[in-house]
């Protein structure tokens, strides 16, 4: 399960409050505060969430830095990992990185999960 931005949020406290509802969680852009409002963190349910979860965060996110996921991470017990696509923001996808990304991300969670990338099932 997942989503981007407030769909990942809401992805992320539907799975902090049912634990076992789904195997993985894929968050793109997790809103973890407001723009320019660092202290306003959205991570109060972070400490519930039992799933594993695989952060895809652009590195000129306003709504969160780079070091601000990964400190914020830690407050997750489950296997959490942050995927880190430079030059971009919030969006995640430009003209750049628009043909590789969702590839990227794919092979990312899949490998997240554990389940063989679509290289090694053939």
């Amino acid at each position: 399960m997942g989503g981007h931005s407030y769909g990942g949020r809401q992805a992320s406290m539907l799975a902090a409050s049912e634990p076992g509802l789904v195997d993985g969680l894929l968050l793109l852009s997790y809103p973890l505060h407001p723009p320019k409002r660092p202290s306003d963190l959205r991570t109060s349910h972070f400490p519930d969430l039992r799933t594993s979860a695989l952060f895809v965060h652009g590195t000129r996110d306003g709504f969160g830095s780079i070091d601000e996921m990964a400190s914020a991470l830690k407050l997750i017990p489950a296997r959490v990992e942050l995927l880190q696509v430079r030059g971009v923001g919030h969006e995640l996808m430009s003209k750049q990185n628009s043909q590789e990304l969702p590839n990227i991300v794919l092979e990312a969670f899949l490998k997240h999960l554990g389940v063989p990338s679509f290289e090694q099932r053939s």
